[in-house]
């Protein structure tokens, strides 16, 4: 089952339910999950020094920012505005609790606020800092940032961190153009099994 098709049969047909979808599941896992999010919180606060979220501006639908929401996962004295696998060093400025929780993709969870206030899906390409300027130029020319990000896409499940840029762009304008239900459903079920197995992370 397809609902909408990207550039051929337009966002709004699929868009429309995916947002419904969205609202209920982010809602349900926030509920389900609200005293383990608490306790990473917690953790992730007392680790080291500075709050256990984590705030940072990404580049959203249209071209527009919004703060993203993440446990900490790194010290306060890490780079703030660069990706950690860019990083030469990015293992001296993780914490020792934010290399479980980058590991187990834990660190995402609270992206499920930015999910159910509309900035984010729970499938999409993956919001980008502002000063990732490659892949916004080749996202731009393709079109993908008529789509919200998301939680994760389809570059997370073709190897995440391991991917250029410019793979990461084509990925996201693929996404687009097999805009729909099933393929959402099919990178839900490669993600579950990618954080299991932990693969994909690079530091």
């Amino acid at each position: 089952m397809s609902i909408g098709r990207g550039r051929r049969g337009g966002v709004g047909r699929y868009g429309a339910v995916k947002r419904l979808l969205d609202i209920f599941f982010s809602f349900t896992l926030l509920a389900l999950l609200f005293l383990p999010m608490a306790l990473i919180w917690l953790v992730a606060g007392l680790d080291s020094k500075g709050s256990g979220i984590f705030r940072q501006t990404r580049i959203g639908r249209d071209g527009k920012p919004f703060v993203c929401y993440k446990f900490r996962t790194m010290y306060v004295s890490a780079p703030p505005c660069c990706p950690s696998s860019k990083l030469t060093d990015a293992d001296r400025y993780i914490t020792p609790t934010g290399r479980f929780l980058r590991r187990s993709s834990l660190d995402e969870l609270p992206q499920l606020f930015n999910v159910l206030k509309g900035d984010m899906s729970l499938v999409g390409p993956r919001p980008l800092i502002a000063e990732e300027t490659a892949v916004h130029e080749l996202r731009m020319k393709s079109g993908v940032y008529r789509l919200r990000p998301g939680l994760t896409g389809l570059s997370q499940v073709r190897g995440r961190d391991r991917v250029t840029d410019e793979r990461k762009a084509e990925l996201d304008a693929m996404y687009l153009e097999e805009f729909g239900l099933m393929q959402d459903i099919r990178i839900i079920g490669e993600t579950v099994g990618k954080v299991i197995r932990g693969e994909g992370v690079e530091e």
